[in-house]
């Protein structure tokens, strides 16, 4: 492996430097870190200049992984070079980065670097030569005397190796030191924080990141973004109830879990509230595998492939955030389909005709995820990009076209802009109508949610009748127990509820709910929002202790199959917390917490109202009809786009 002085020439575009960060040690970050390397420099035909950065002085160890064939300097004897130049120029009232700049051009980075792989451009800085004096060496290098003497020294080196090395991996100290402070602070634009589910972990990351965040956003020359990747790791994969009680809490342990205190801690340190870490912990996390336990092995050289038990398969998972530069907090599907529609807009023709339709595509299921996570703004921008292609390519009616008008029409009513959803919502009525008949799934989907939009106009007599017309060809169509047939009796059921007709609506939320129950099961989703929102209705009419049984339920599922942090379940405690209130009596900490035992559905409250209706109680549901699928597919096509090959 090459020894002699490097000469890289520099990029196009600057790379970037990422600490990886552990507060405690044995958590497996310098190997992380290397398996990382190695699939980085492999990227773009093994064509990406990968530079690795041993910064753990006190205990190196990343050399371990990529020996070299003889002792060489490395982090330690860098910068002593760097005191001993900044020793003889120093001037008073000299640009600290004019300084900076002279003081490691006169250093020289290159005879500090070795090549540790002659597959692929990958590199290596050593912590330093380890001679009989390293240690004294290294005690007597002061980290804030050289940051004191020049501030803007290690913020200059960073932007140096970035000039020639595509992606700098740094191994930083534990603990709190100054040089951890360097690694975590001065140095990275993106921070990998590797840590075991344990108290001590959590507790002293917390601290660190907290530090490092603030002094981003204080300190004037430090105005820099800096993106922060929690790692847990060592994950012991055959326990799962531990698993999950580390990941999402167990307040009676004690236990905070490490999701809700990492999405506190982004929340805080972005200024962001209500951030969901669902589905990055669901992908990211670093299972502990006993082949790997001894030794410096690097699992995405040994491994056969990287299948989904694999070490390289969660490498390679967290390379999908992590090089894609996208947030931990957006979800695999968003990144997935970001990272989809910039393939397809690189790979259109100039005109712009080739990928347009894929690229419709992909927009509009975009703009739904955004639409469901309630980030209007950009919902918006992908509907109506995707509108525009499908307008041009295919035309007004199109049913395509039509789906994409829906989408928005959708998204406009979200917004409060009714007319505008109105209008759109007639258009694709019409369409509908003219192209399929009035009593298609197509045109009844249409109609229902044009209703919904006359009810918020406050046109309640008009929208109730025309939801009441479509639940009736339903039926007729598809059978009363039919998913959309008990869709279409919830939305009627809400808007009688909008007219104050609470009685009325309550008789029919009570058998959507008998039917989901029956149907789906006492804990479906489904089911669950049937129970919330006849609670919500017991409450109008003053049914508060029913109402109060039905909501203990919902939260009590919601505990069990998502967890304490869970959007959803954070509602159905407010909900319930609310009803309490009005009882006058005083919330119940522990049910907010424990979720109980499965909800098979035989003692709910629910079945003691009344006013079932015990033909649909008794009822099976309909054979499949060769019709009902046909046009249940035509409905799938104009607003619920199928899965895979886009149009």
């Amino acid at each position: 492996m090459e020894l002699s002085s490097l000469s890289l020439p520099p990029l196009t575009a600057p790379g970037e430097v990422v600490t990886f960060y552990s507060y405690k040690g044995g958590t497996g970050r310098t190997l992380a870190l290397s398996n990382l390397a190695v699939l980085l420099a492999g990227q773009r035909h093994a064509s990406t200049p990968v530079l690795m950065v041993d910064w753990d002085l006190e205990a190196p160890s990343l050399h371990h992984y990529f020996p070299c064939l003889e002792p060489g300097p490395g982090v330690l004897e860098l910068f002593e070079a760097c005191r001993d130049q900044l020793q003889r120029r120093a001037m008073p009232g000299m640009d600290e980065v004019a300084l900076a700049h002279d003081v490691l051009q006169a250093v020289g980075w290159e005879q500090y670097v070795c090549r540790v792989d002659q597959s692929s451009p990958l590199y290596l800085m050593r912590a330093g030569r380890f001679d009989d004096d390293y240690a004294e060496r290294l005690a007597a290098l002061r980290w804030d005397a050289l940051f004191d003497r020049c501030p803007a020294l290690f913020r200059c080196f960073a932007d140096m190796l970035t000039r020639h090395f595509r992606h700098v991996l740094v191994d930083a100290r534990t603990g709190r030191a100054d040089s951890a402070g360097i690694c975590t602070t001065l140095l990275p634009r993106k921070l990998v924080v590797v840590f075991t589910p344990d108290r001590q972990n959590l507790e002293g990351l917390q601290t660190v990141l907290t530090h490092a965040a603030a002094y981003r956003r204080s300190h004037e020359d430090e105005q820099r973004p800096l993106l922060i990747y929690p790692l847990p790791a060592r994950v012991e994969m055959a326990d799962s109830a531990q698993r999950a009680q580390w990941r999402r809490g167990d307040a009676p342990l004690g236990i905070a879990g490490y999701q809700p205190v990492f999405e506190r801690l982004l929340g805080d340190c972005y200024g962001l509230s209500d951030l969901s870490l669902d589905s990055y912990f669901d992908e990211v996390q670093l299972q502990q595998a006993r082949g790997f336990a001894y030794g410096e092995q690097l699992a995405v050289r040994l491994e056969q492939g990287g299948d989904r038990f694999s070490l390289t398969r969660t490498f390679a998972t967290l390379l999908d955030w992590l090089d894609g530069d996208y947030f931990p907090w957006q979800s695999k599907g968003e990144i997935t389909l970001l990272a989809a529609i910039a393939a397809v807009r690189r790979d259109m023709e100039p005109g712009g005709r080739g990928q347009a339709l894929p690229l419709a595509s992909q927009l509009r299921r975009l703009g739904e995820l955004y639409r469901c996570e309630g980030r209007l703004a950009q919902a918006l921008s992908c509907f109506n990009e995707s509108l525009a292609l499908r307008q041009r390519m295919l035309g007004e009616d199109h049913a395509d076209t039509l789906a994409s008008k829906a989408s928005l029409a959708v998204l406009l009513r979200q917004q409060g802009q009714l007319d505008d959803a109105r209008f759109l919502q007639e258009c694709i009525v019409d369409a509908c109508a003219a192209a399929h008949g009035r009593d298609h799934p197509a045109t009844l989907a249409a109609q229902s949610q044009l209703a919904a939009t006359l009810a918020l106009q406050g046109q309640g007599a008009d929208a109730l009748a025309l939801q009441e017309a479509v639940l009736g060809s339903y039926q007729r169509l598809l059978g009363p127990h039919h998913p959309l047939a008990l869709d279409s009796q919830a939305a009627r059921a809400d808007m009688l509820c909008q007219r104050g007709d609470h009685g009325l609506a309550r008789d029919v939320q009570e058998q959507v709910l008998a039917a989901r129950m029956r149907l789906l099961g006492a804990e479906h989703d489904d089911t669950l929002r049937a129970k919330a929102a006849l609670a919500a209705t017991l409450v109008q009419l003053d049914e508060l202790d029913t109402a109060r049984c039905l909501a203990e339920r919902v939260l009590r599922a919601r505990l069990r199959r998502q967890g304490p942090e869970h959007a959803d379940t954070r509602l159905a405690r407010a909900r319930l917390a609310e009803i309490q209130r009005r009882l006058g009596e005083p919330a119940m900490p522990a049910l907010y917490q424990e979720a109980g035992a499965p909800d098979d559905g035989g003692a709910d409250p629910v079945l003691a109202l009344g006013g079932l209706d015990a033909t649909l109680l008794s009822a099976r549901q309909p054979a499949p009809d060769p019709y009902r699928q046909d046009i249940l597919l035509t409905l799938d096509g104009l607003l619920a786009e199928p899965r895979g090959t886009p149009r």
